[in-house]
């Protein structure tokens, strides 16, 4: 792998059964090479299944990971990619309800706000409510009140590093 490189985490947080080896599959299409995940049950969500998986890349490689799993029916995700040489680093999250959220991320994983968005924010500042909903809006918040529970469900789930050398 010459050039820059990345890393980050794929969170799988439900996939029914059957969607599982195509997740397996999509994953490994973009990383160049066949992955297994640990698949555990989703306390969260009865018949459903979560994993985790580390990944190292070149930077975007978080992108095509989101691109490559987004719209599948009953898929909810994360995918996080540290900051780089000259890369903001970056999370993206899914639910099948909301579709799909992406926020550049500092080098501690908060959230960056673009400054247009916070002069958005402040337009409509007289509106407490409203500004409100833009802020929420701007930081995913709605992702992360439909991911929360099975995030909490994952906790003490096995992780699997892996580490490229060459």
């Amino acid at each position: 792998m010459a050039g820059a490189v990345t890393r980050g985490v794929l969170f799988v947080h439900s996939a029914p059964r059957a969607l599982c080896p195509h997740v397996e599959w999509g994953i490994g299409n973009v990383l160049g090479g066949r992955v297994t995940f640990d698949w555990t049950p989703q306390p969260a969500g009865p018949g459903f299944y979560r994993a985790e998986h580390s990944w190292q890349g070149t930077p975007g490689t978080g992108a095509r990971l989101a691109s490559a799993l987004r719209g599948w029916a009953h898929l909810r995700y994360e995918v996080t990619e540290e900051p780089s040489h000259g890369v903001d680093g970056s999370r993206w999250s899914h639910t099948p309800e909301l579709g799909i959220f992406h926020a550049a991320t500092d080098v501690h994983g908060n959230i960056v706000l673009p400054e247009d968005r916070v002069r958005a924010a402040l337009e409509h500042a007289a509106d407490p409510a409203r500004m409100r909903a833009e802020l929420d809006l701007a930081l995913g918040q709605a992702w992360d009140d439909e991911l929360e529970p099975f995030r909490y469900a994952g906790a003490g789930a096995p992780v699997r590093w892996l580490h490229r050398v060459g």
